[in-house]
């Protein structure tokens, strides 16, 4: 989110406004502009009404329209459809190439921060897959599969705007029938693989379901193209938390790797020797037969009436 000019209000309604712009501690659920372009082909629209917009033509060679809009409408995510035809002239004949392609991105302080291009190869709609679907505004599941994701610089940030694009708000619990829809994402070979599930909860005999995938759609295969991203010094600025929302450090506690929460409690020295102990039947004193005596550290020593007893 971007910081606001020190303009003065005059009226309630602009003071309003400029408050609910200017920068927060908590912000607000991320909103994306998806936009189509001018020369969009029926492929690149039915993928943007699946993951709705104004007119743009060139993202990369110029932002300033994205730029305009994104501070216009509060967003700071977008995603632009395209397609273009490419003309190679052969000797003897025109050769004509049609890429489908998709710019997704972010801003930062109202300007572009990361814009990756993502060619479509294959792409199967929502209408053409006859599964029943998960119910509008699930929170999905992501899933990353592949080396690349955690090796290659261009995967992580793509990684990162795509956990941007579909994590939806953030919720403090999720029941576990709301945990139904799937989002899958492979990289391999050079390409990205996106599926879509949703999990069925089946009996198993047990307290836990067996769980099972059914393919709803949408799916495709991209191709990762240009790329548009910002240093690592701007990408750190724009990770940066206020000091407000750091969580304090608390002596004696502790997390593991599974966030299992550890304390350690100082206590004053016991005496051992007051310490009371339950009290067994077996170990009582019996008059005339044994004596408990202690000496010089010993074990108490049984009394002689007690070895003969026949």
């Amino acid at each position: 989110e971007g910081q606001i000019s020190s303009v003065k209000p005059k009226t309630k309604r602009s003071k309003r406004f400029l408050e609910s712009r200017a920068p927060k501690l908590i912000e607000d659920v991320k909103t994306a502009m998806i936009m189509k372009g001018g020369n969009t082909s029926q492929t690149v629209t039915q993928a943007l009404k699946d993951i709705v917009s104004s007119n743009i033509t060139r993202p990369f060679e110029d932002s300033t329209s994205l730029e305009f809009f994104s501070k216009k409408t509060d967003s700071s995510l977008f995603l632009f459809g395209s397609h273009n035809k490419k003309r190679d002239h052969m000797p003897n004949d025109v050769c004509v190439t049609v890429s489908f392609v998709l710019f997704a991105g972010r801003l930062f302080d109202f300007h572009v921060l990361d814009m990756i291009e993502l060619g479509i190869e294959k792409y199967v709609s929502l209408s053409d897959v006859k599964a029943s679907k998960c119910p509008e505004g699930t929170k999905p599941m992501l899933v990353f599969a592949g080396e690349a994701f955690d090796t290659d610089n261009e995967h992580k940030r793509l990684k990162s705007l795509l956990l941007d694009f579909f994590r939806g708000p953030t919720v403090s619990a999720v029941r576990l029938a709301g945990l139904e829809h799937v989002l899958h994402f492979t990289a391999l070979d050079g390409k990205i693989y996106m599926r879509s599930y949703r999990s069925l909860l089946k009996k198993s005999g047990c307290r836990t379901p067996r769980i099972e995938l059914e393919e709803i759609g949408p799916s495709c295969d991209l191709v990762l193209r240009r790329t548009h991203l910002a240093s690592d010094d701007l990408y750190k600025l724009a990770h940066r938390q206020p000091k407000a929302l750091k969580a304090k450090k608390k002596k004696n506690i502790s997390h593991d790797a599974f966030g299992t929460k550890f304390g350690r409690v100082h206590m004053q020295k016991q005496d051992l020797s007051k310490l009371r102990t339950r009290k067994m039947k077996g170990l009582r004193k019996r008059k005339g037969n044994v004596v408990a005596e202690e000496q010089d550290g010993q074990a108490p020593k049984v009394a002689k009436e007690a070895e003969h007893t026949e």
